[in-house]
């Protein structure tokens, strides 16, 4: 079984928690069974739409996720990154992680437990990212570093403190999903 078929698997087992999820969850599908380029090729957007691999941390003592101020998005964001090509999601993760926090994943779950379809708009020319999140254990007592490069700064937001307004459009929706699945208090 190849990458691509294994990308696929990791889709279908995500279980939707709304109906734009399940929305979201069939256009990938069919998006895969087309037989259309997944991973992004050509900077900043080629093919469109591409894969998207998140990674939220969350400190589940301390009830906070991590998110990024993103430069290029202007937006508080995930952590993350596009998919090279034949790359794992999963792999993904672990070397944004590094590149991105100078740390090792330590996963909560070892598959994505959402998905999301975006338009893009800001800096970069319009396009469509398809995000599988992932859910990292996190330490918000910890100092990380991040790349200043691609950052303005990085914070730790307890549920109620998240600046969805200038968050990722589905930032809302993942935190309720995330308390469906118990890892925040209803």
């Amino acid at each position: 079984m190849g990458i691509v078929q294994d990308i696929k698997g990791l889709i279908t087992s995500i279980p939707p928690f709304d109906e734009l999820e399940k929305k979201h969850l069939l256009f990938a599908k069919e998006w895969i069974e087309s037989g259309a380029g997944i991973f992004r090729m050509n900077k900043p957007a080629t093919p469109d739409p591409h894969l998207v691999a998140y990674f939220l941390l969350l400190d589940e003592a301390e009830k906070k996720v991590l998110l990024v101020s993103h430069k290029k998005a202007d937006l508080w964001l995930p952590a993350g990154g596009h998919v090279e090509p034949n790359e794992h999601p999963f792999d993904t993760v672990k070397r944004e992680i590094q590149e991105e926090l100078f740390s090792e994943a330590d996963f909560l779950l070892p598959n994505p437990f959402f998905l999301t379809v975006t338009e893009t708009a800001k800096q970069t020319p319009s396009h469509t990212d398809v995000s599988l999140w992932y859910l990292l254990n996190g330490n918000s007592k910890k100092n990380y570093q991040f790349d200043q490069d691609e950052f303005y700064e990085i914070a730790w937001f307890r549920k109620d403190e998240i600046p969805y307004k200038k968050a990722d459009p589905h930032m809302q929706r993942c935190i309720y999903k995330l308390e469906f699945l118990h890892f925040f208090e209803m």
